[in-house]
């Protein structure tokens, strides 16, 4: 089932997420739906929050990057109870969006390399690192799930001049070809 989005503003992309109990019942029907909103919205990845559940949870399909990294072909996994165990590496910027503030593209710096541990959907424990596209990617959707969004690593000055775009966001003026739902 595609699901509403969550637009900037929400109380919920503000939280920091609780961790996912292995034997929620909902979980893997909750991860089918979190990949089918992804791909309904053109994202390359999405957080639980996003979707108003406020779990350590996360998926990432960076396949969409693979003409500059071929590496990413078959990039698609779903992150459970992550944890950042290292960022580093040269920080590199790159212009990132996302899908609960639409319309807005800023130069991100991130660390090119990180090292996480987390769980698979099927519970199984990993620890890899990661780096380029998928560690940027890996590391935007982490920042949700610790209650943090992409503006809040942009200039202070130049988020100050998307205020009026955000204020937009949250109270629902904005053009999309997705669902989405607006604090009240």
């Amino acid at each position: 089932m595609i699901l509403p989005i969550i637009a900037y503003g929400s109380p919920v992309l503000r939280k920091v997420c609780a961790e996912v109990d292995q034997n929620d019942p909902k979980l893997a029907q909750l991860i089918e739906d979190m990949y089918e909103t992804m791909y309904a919205s053109d994202g390359v990845g999405l957080a639980a929050p996003q979707v108003n559940e406020s779990l350590r949870l996360f998926i990432v399909d960076a396949s969409s990057f693979a003409e500059d990294e071929p590496a990413l072909a078959s990039f698609k996994k779903t992150f459970i109870n992550p944890e950042m165990i290292e960022e580093s590496g040269e920080e590199w910027q790159f212009k990132e969006g996302c899908l609960s503030i639409p319309g807005i593209r800023e130069n991100v710096s991130r660390q090119e390399t990180i090292k996480l541990k987390y769980f698979d959907e099927k519970f199984q424990l990993h620890e890899e690192e990661f780096s380029g596209v998928a560690a940027r990617v890996i590391q935007h959707e982490y920042d949700h799930i610790e209650a943090k969004l992409f503006i809040d690593k942009i200039n202070p000055m130049k988020r100050r001049m998307l205020k009026g775009k955000l204020n937009d966001i949250s109270k629902g003026k904005v053009k999309i070809n997705y669902r989405m739902k607006f604090p009240v």
